[in-house]
């Protein structure tokens, strides 16, 4: 087997990836924390939200896509105690 074939073979078996993409100043974007029912409001009516680091923002992205605000997180922290 030659070596197109085997790259070829490994292509076909490898698991299929969907690369969701950032935009240009997502390198300052962070995934904020707030009220569950309030990102589904959102996401629904289209109005911002307010994040427990009081950051107002219109909740459109992949969170997973972008580290965590540390702001909110300490604030969550907290809240959990």
């Amino acid at each position: 087997m030659g070596i197109r074939e085997r790259l070829g073979s490994i292509l076909d078996n490898a698991p299929k990836t969907k690369h969701t993409g950032t935009d240009d100043g997502d390198h300052e974007r962070f995934s904020h924390y707030a009220d569950k029912a309030k990102i589904v409001e959102s996401a629904v009516t289209g109005k911002a939200i307010r994040a427990l680091c009081g950051k107002k923002w219109i909740p459109s992205r992949d969170p997973q896509n972008f580290p965590v605000c540390p702001t909110c997180k300490e604030i969550y922290s907290r809240l959990k105690q």
